[in-house]
């Protein structure tokens, strides 16, 4: 559900028009509503309260500090993939026993600085990796928590380049082999396994992936109950689909019913890891139009904010829905919305009926995931301003980028 709204004929989030904030701040910038992320967030807390449960926000979906901060304020963990997410984290005042270190490609720097922040989990993607964890927890003389990540071989019935749960996808450990590796476990003096964990991909919008991924382990934890090795937690990973355009995905109660009704009578916590879901509609990017293009076969609206700054049309020829900030009485055209970048892919949306006119602003909705945090410098571009809104309030949270600041990483020969 969208977090903007029309107001005598202006978009507005909370009780600030969008165009307010655009001429103040300029374009591109990022938009995002505080009580969109509170209320997200608690949607999830209210849903699962029947279960000893665990949410740990997956940072890579948004990863500015001043959210970090907000949902570390209403008491959620964090899942991180990197030591530059682990560092935001725990700026914005987030708990180190709360966060798990998830990734296929963890380095010795960033598994010694998580063990020194005394995180409270590596989410394991391979053998090599838990060789390491073992040789760098016992360097630094400590035991380390650790749970296995399974590939299920499930399709979660997304796009394919965020499926993460196929045999064919880089993620996750085979199930043939978890139950070996946590004997192997079992027996070290630097590793304690506290959990099962797998996440099948992203903007799902089915149940039966879920069951499907949640059965699976439920088996493996059978299974290690059988062998007396205990464990602490499932880890359901993230993936809970939002709506775009038509999409319909299971609300956040239907998603919690599955695991309470799978879960309720297992003396198990569970970990959930949602991202798009809990920050996805909660932001917009807005943008300027520049100039209406026309030829013999298309009418284009060129507006200052490309595919550097908003890369999922591009990437996955996502669609998005783009609204102008004022509602004008004259006639709709059929445009392509596309931005400065020199790339026929730069593109923010195509065949849109829109009434507009030079110099106007438009809105791309449901921009609060893999927006601002998939951006780039392409094109030697300065990355956008991001600014939350909380009522009538206005927080400036991350400055439009300088091409000084870029340049001074650069030098001369």
């Amino acid at each position: 559900m969208s977090c903007t709204y029309y107001r005598n004929n202006e978009l507005y989030i909370e009780d600030i028009s969008l165009k307010t904030i655009a001429t103040q701040f300029g374009t591109p910038c990022y938009i995002y509503s505080r009580a969109a992320l509170e209320a997200n967030s608690q949607a999830f807390s209210k849903a699962l309260s029947s279960i000893k449960h665990r949410i740990c926000y997956a940072v890579k979906a948004n990863s500015n500090i001043a959210i970090l901060q907000l949902l570390a304020q209403l008491n959620l963990g964090f899942d991180i993939v990197s030591v530059g997410e682990l560092e935001r984290v725990l700026m914005a005042g987030g708990d180190p026993h709360k966060i798990i270190f998830s990734g296929v490609g963890k380095t010795n720097y960033e598994i010694e600085q998580a063990i020194r922040k005394n995180i409270y989990c590596f989410d394991v993607e391979s053998e090599p990796e838990l060789e390491r964890l073992q040789n760098l927890a016992s360097q630094l003389n400590t035991k380390i928590n650790v749970a296995l990540r399974m590939n299920p071989n499930i399709n979660p019935r997304t796009h394919s380049y965020i499926s993460t749960g196929l045999k064919e996808n880089k993620f996750g450990i085979e199930r043939s082999d978890i139950i070996p590796l946590c004997k192997k476990i079992n027996t070290s003096s630097s590793l304690q396994l506290i959990g099962i964990a797998c996440h099948i991909g992203s903007q799902i919008t089915e149940l039966e992936p879920f069951s499907l991924a949640l059965d699976c382990l439920l088996e493996i934890y059978k299974e290690l109950q059988n062998k007396n090795i205990p464990i602490h937690h499932i880890n359901i990973g993230g993936g809970l689909g939002i709506t775009y355009r038509d999409e319909k995905p299971p609300s956040i109660e239907e998603y919690a019913g599955i695991l309470q009704k799978k879960l309720s009578h297992y003396p198990l916590e569970v970990i959930i890891e949602p991202g798009r879901a809990l920050v996805g509609n909660a932001g917009v990017l807005v943008t300027k139009i520049e100039y209406l293009k026309h030829n013999k076969h298309k009418n284009f609206v060129i507006v200052d904010a490309g595919m550097n700054d908003l890369l999922r049309p591009a990437l996955y020829h996502a669609w998005q829905n783009i609204l102008p900030l004022e509602l004008r009485q004259i006639n709709k055209t059929t445009y392509d919305i596309a931005g400065p970048v020199c790339e026929s892919s730069d593109f923010l949306g195509k065949d849109r009926e829109l009434a507009v006119l030079p110099g106007d602003y438009l809105a791309v909705d449901s921009a609060g995931a893999y927006g601002f945090s998939m951006s780039s410098n392409y094109n030697s571009r300065c990355k956008p301003a991001e600014i939350l809104v909380d009522k009538n309030n206005i927080h400036l949270i991350r400055r439009r980028e300088s091409l000084d600041a870029i340049l001074a990483l650069e030098s001369l020969i």
